[in-house]
């Protein structure tokens, strides 16, 4: 394993019946005599990419403004089962869910030196990785910390998890959606409005009592204003020392 660079695994899941590619970024300053948090990504190859993750990471670090991190990023394989494992709808998705909570963190746990405890854990995501990430947090919130949305599809399942999960003190939840996000073109689900659910899904996350960040850009649904916000949603998951 290489420090400072992005290191490739293959892990089998018992959930999905196939190998899962893990991109994984240790920090150049990597030490095993450290612990770490971990932030989970779909859309892995996306925020090493496009939201040039990595760079954003140290640059935070050498200013001692977040806590060490490790990032483990998921690529999807395809366009079509991008949507089978992150979309409410997906026939996969809660296969993708339960490897998630139940591989791919006992796999990080077992390889690295972790805290093992949701504090430590942030799952993030953009559009339709963005709602695998929340509903992930909703299924298990004992697992998973944090909740990273980035411009999130939401409907109406997407809310009823939300409503479903009993202790809203178990994760934080921070939300972002674009001003111009009104006729936004989806692969498979034509052109949709994802800024006034999103509203909704705000006004149920405030109801709820989550602790929680919310803003609406001023901008449409691309990377180009996703990987500005990154740095602020960093931050939200690892600014600071909030493990004891």
């Amino acid at each position: 394993m290489k420090n400072g660079r992005i290191n490739e695994f293959s892990l089998y899941s018992e959930s999905l019946g196939e190998d899962m590619e893990l991109l994984v970024y240790l920090p150049e300053q990597y030490s095993p005599l450290y612990k770490y948090s971990v932030l989970i990504a779909s859309d892995g190859k996306d925020y090493f990419q496009f939201g040039r993750i990595t760079r954003l990471l140290e640059q935070l670090r050498k200013n001692e403004e977040i806590d060490r991190t490790i990032v483990v990023g998921i690529p999807y394989k395809t366009v079509a089962e991008r949507r089978r494992m992150y979309h409410p709808d997906g026939d996969r998705r809660a296969d993708y869910i339960r490897f998630l909570a139940h591989e791919l963190v006992p796999y990080i746990d077992e390889t690295f030196p972790t805290y093992q405890v949701g504090a430590g854990r942030a799952l993030i995501g953009d559009s339709l990785a963005a709602t695998v990430s929340l509903m992930a947090a909703c299924k298990y919130p004992n697992i998973f910390g944090k909740a990273v949305c980035q411009s999130p599809f939401v409907d109406d399942q997407v809310l009823e998890a939300v409503e479903q999960v009993a202790d809203p003190s178990c994760f934080d939840i921070y939300q972002v959606i674009g001003t111009g996000e009104t006729e936004v073109k989806t692969t498979a689900d034509g052109t949709r409005d994802f800024l006034t659910p999103n509203r909704e899904l705000r006004k149920l996350i405030e109801k709820k009592g989550f602790s929680s960040f919310y803003e609406e850009f001023n901008g449409e649904h691309t990377w180009k204003y996703w990987q500005r916000d990154l740095e602020r949603a960093v931050r939200f998951a690892f600014g600071g020392s909030h493990i004891h």
